[in-house]
């Protein structure tokens, strides 16, 4: 590494740890030359797929649209902004190990509304409504009934689940 000081090319590392997001190493170098010190960071270099478009034109990967459907999407909602954070990590993560070289957008929606039904039911039936582009009131309400049908199966099996736990632990054990 190349000392951003003198330009000289022999600096050695003095410390190395995981960045916050754990994504990186930030290291801490020092020049052999000037003995100042600097840090940088290491990541992986991987390629984000170009998205595919209803229309069929192709983009790169752009974070803030994300972001912004999202907060729109979230907007005045009981949602921080650590959260939006999480999930556009999570898919930005899905993105670069699905190994493909472009993605439907449509796909990159369907992410979308997956992490938004886990988080905020009403932020994910407002990013539906647009995204879906519901055209009458019956195709909003059908989306509601399809959520709320969801809802109380997941809850039915978490049920389910707790009480099969709750029966293992009190069976008497074998003789």
């Amino acid at each position: 590494m190349r000392c951003p000081f003198c330009q000289n090319d022999d600096t050695r590392v003095v410390d190395s740890r995981l960045a916050e997001d754990r994504d990186a190493v930030r290291r801490r170098r020092a020049c052999e030359a000037c003995g100042e010190r600097f840090s940088t960071l290491e990541e992986a270099n991987l390629k984000l797929p170009y998205i595919v478009k209803t229309n069929g034109d192709r983009e790169h990967y752009d974070e803030s649209k994300l972001a912004r459907g999202l907060e729109r999407a979230l907007e005045k909602r009981p949602v921080d902004s650590e959260e939006i954070e999480h999930i556009l990590h999570r898919i930005k993560h899905k993105l670069l190990t699905c190994g493909e070289r472009e993605i439907n957008a449509r796909d990159i929606g369907e992410l979308v509304m997956n992490e938004l039904r886990e988080v905020d039911q009403v932020a994910y039936v407002r990013f539906a409504s647009v995204y879906r582009s519901f055209q009458d009131v019956d195709a909003f309400s059908n989306e509601i009934k399809r959520l709320q049908a969801e809802t109380v199966r997941g809850r039915k099996a978490s049920r389910t689940k707790a009480q099969a736990s709750i029966n293992a632990n009190n069976t008497p054990p074998k003789r």
